[in-house]
């Protein structure tokens, strides 16, 4: 399906959405969707844990480090590089002990993951409208 295109160009995914597009076939037809509700789920959490972190009266920045690069993860198995970059900002700012600098990245992380799942999703309803006719037309072949 050539759809990644539509996400890419935007700046959204990088080649790694290619590459997991690639291994869908018929015999795994929702693989990727699959990956990406795996990847919303434990993200989600993730998200979860470093917001309540955020909370404290005193940062543990190793904790917060800690869900950041394990969020930075899962980013990167997904090819989200948007989420990804501000995961990264986000570990500077631990590495820094600059508490004020997490809170604000990570809003803004919070913006990127909410633009990324909305895109998904518009993307995900596009595959699934276009999916039985590209199966009608390569079995007609």
């Amino acid at each position: 399906m050539n759809t990644n295109h539509w996400v890419m160009a935007q700046g959204y995914l990088d080649e790694q959405f290619v590459q997991l597009e690639e291994l869908q076939d018929d015999v795994n037809p929702n693989f990727v969707e699959e990956i990406v509700t795996l990847f919303y789920r434990d993200s989600t959490r993730l998200i979860l844990n470093t917001e309540q972190a955020l909370e404290k009266s005193s940062l543990d920045f190793s904790k917060l480090d800690t869900y950041m690069h394990q969020l930075k993860g899962k980013t990167t198995s997904i090819g989200a590089i948007r989420v990804k970059n501000e995961c990264t900002q986000f570990a500077d700012y631990c590495n820094a002990g600059n508490g004020e600098g997490c809170k604000r990245t990570f809003q803004q992380l919070k913006k990127e993951y909410s633009t990324l799942k909305k895109k998904l999703e518009t993307y995900f309803q596009f595959a699934r409208q276009i999916g039985p006719v590209e199966a009608a037309c390569r079995s007609s072949n």
